[in-house]
């Protein structure tokens, strides 16, 4: 008589935990069977669909297992199927066996022989079959039907756990294809390359050309609408984590008590309003690349989190005491003087020593010699596939002017003129292939930068022309309306910079602007109420 004792079952769960794939863990499953049970052949199937698809198989030809056997079709399988508990088949069973003739080591067809069926059912689903064969006749009698239960049972449990982890990994590798093609969509989209031929532009490209494929923390220095997120974004390009994606933060953007759930995360109930967990910037950038813009405008208490996170690779969300592993490149971005900060105590010395391993200074457009009119025209050429022109160029005139210009605003600013300039060229073109961008398009360059580069001119020049007919109170406040306006302007909507221009606390400039009727959307566009 046989029978299937407990530790036989222990030793099938102890072999099928072992397996490093679903070959491997299928094949254990199989060995642990036949040392149980007396058998010539054991198989494997899996139920898709109307069809049962071999997994694995022990005693059968190897060509068993490219074959694929619809139920309806094959009577023997279609009772095991239909069966609630293992089913034994008598010897004298008049039902085709479907593995005659693919015995291993045996010709012809099968002599009197035991079959048994075992339907694999896991939360009341039919998900495969098990099957075993034995030359000797009604060797499978004895076995008790409990036992055989809960072989079915284990069984069925390892095959619906090895085909989720294969969907899974399967779904992971999809995933991550996708991700990789839309990191090279938003690459190409985007425009990845820098444009410049200047001495500062060459020197700046071969620094990033060193660092890129090392592991180092960068920081990158330079003023307002340089291009340091473009250099953030070629320096993950050129690394060996390109494939892995590349988390933006704008530092100044965070609100001061939620600083530390943004970067690392938090755990439902850790405070007021956290309804359910949420992963962090770090943790999303795990194995990638975190770029932290504006890292001079972060509080000291948040700094040192930083800090702990590039010396020891660890992250602790809030509230949660585990502390979690990461992998992650940090490049850091500023226009500030942090060296002064860390005088001032305004920033951490052993942060920003920790970063500017190797650091990296993008030159403002004014240093960049002959660098304008090759990025106008790359500008321009942007310009003219997003408004569907023909053909677009600039006037001699107004090539004079942008080159005159100091640009203040940078790449940024020069990228707003000319899309501006050339929206209103083709306004004024009604018709015709060549649209040239003139003097007017580019307009003032001088007195629109005059107000957003140095609101104290600004209010000199508009305290010419205030009306004092509207009352003290009314304005005042157009006066602020005016001077905030510039300042957020000159800032690039940082309302951090800009309280600092206007020497006063952030939060009381934006009470102050919301008060006024000023607010900022997400186009950075400034909109009165």
């Amino acid at each position: 008589m046989q029978d299937i004792s407990v530790s036989t079952l222990i030793d099938m769960t102890i072999s099928l935990a072992a397996g490093d794939n679903d070959h491997d863990r299928f094949n254990k499953l199989l060995d642990a069977i036949r040392k149980a049970i007396q058998c010539d052949c054991v198989a494997l199937l899996s139920l898709q669909g109307d069809t049962l698809v071999p997994l694995a198989i022990q005693g059968l030809t190897r060509d068993t297992l490219g074959r694929r056997f619809k139920v309806d079709e094959h009577p023997r399988f279609k009772k095991i199927c239909e069966s609630k508990s293992a089913i034994r088949f008598d010897a004298d069973c008049e039902l085709p066996d479907p593995f005659d003739n693919l015995l291993l080591d045996y010709e012809g067809d099968l002599p009197m022989h035991a079959c048994m069926g075992l339907p694999l059912v896991y939360a009341e689903t039919l998900i495969g079959i098990l099957t075993l064969d034995s030359l000797t006749p009604n060797v499978f009698d004895q076995i008790p039907t409990r036992s055989l239960d809960a072989l079915s049972a284990l069984a069925a449990s390892s095959l619906k756990v090895a085909l989720t982890v294969s969907q899974l990994e399967q779904q992971a590798k999809q995933t991550q294809q996708r991700f990789e093609e839309l990191n090279e969509e938003a690459w190409e989209r985007d425009g990845g390359e820098i444009i410049g031929a200047s001495d500062s532009m060459q020197l700046l490209k071969s620094d990033i050309e060193v660092v890129a494929p090392s592991n180092f923390n960068i920081l990158i220095h330079g003023e307002t609408g340089v291009g340091k997120e473009l250099v953030a974004r070629s320096l993950h390009h050129l690394s060996p984590r390109k494939k892995q994606p590349l988390v933006y933060v704008n530092c100044a953007a965070i609100p001061e008590n939620l600083v530390e759930s943004e970067l690392f995360g938090h755990v439902k109930g850790a405070f007021t309003g956290a309804d359910k967990s949420r992963m962090g910037k770090f943790a999303l950038a795990n194995g990638g690349t975190l770029f932290l813009d504006e890292i001079g405008e972060l509080p000291l208490a948040a700094q040192s989190k930083i800090l702990r996170a590039l010396q020891n690779n660890e992250i602790q969300p809030v509230g949660q005491d585990k502390v979690e592993t990461i992998d992650v490149r940090v490049l850091a971005a500023t226009n500030r003087d942090l060296k002064k900060e860390v005088a001032d105590g305004r920033f951490r010395s052993d942060l920003y020593h920790r970063l500017s391993v190797y650091p990296i200074q993008v030159p403002p457009l004014r240093e960049r010699d002959g660098d304008l009119i090759l990025l106008a025209g790359y500008f321009l050429e942007q310009a003219r596939r997003k408004l569907g022109i023909v053909q677009i160029k600039l006037g001699k005139e107004a090539r004079l002017a942008l080159a005159k210009y100091n640009w203040p605003g940078n790449v940024r600013e020069l990228e707003h003129v000319i899309n501006r300039a050339a929206l209103k060229a083709r306004a004024r073109v009604r018709s015709g292939h060549l649209i040239t961008v003139t003097l007017e398009d580019i307009g003032d360059l001088h007195s629109v930068s005059g107000l957003a580069a140095q609101p104290s001119s600004a209010q000199a020049t508009l305290a010419h022309d205030i009306d004092w007919s509207k009352g003290l109170r009314e304005t005042t406040e157009s006066y602020q309306r005016t001077i905030i306006m510039a300042a957020l302007t000159e800032a690039n909507f940082n309302w951090a910079q800009a309280a600092r221009e206007l020497k006063t606390d952030r939060a009381n400039l934006t009470r102050l602007a919301k008060r006024l009727g000023i607010n900022v959307t997400k186009k950075h566009q400034i909109e009165l109420n």
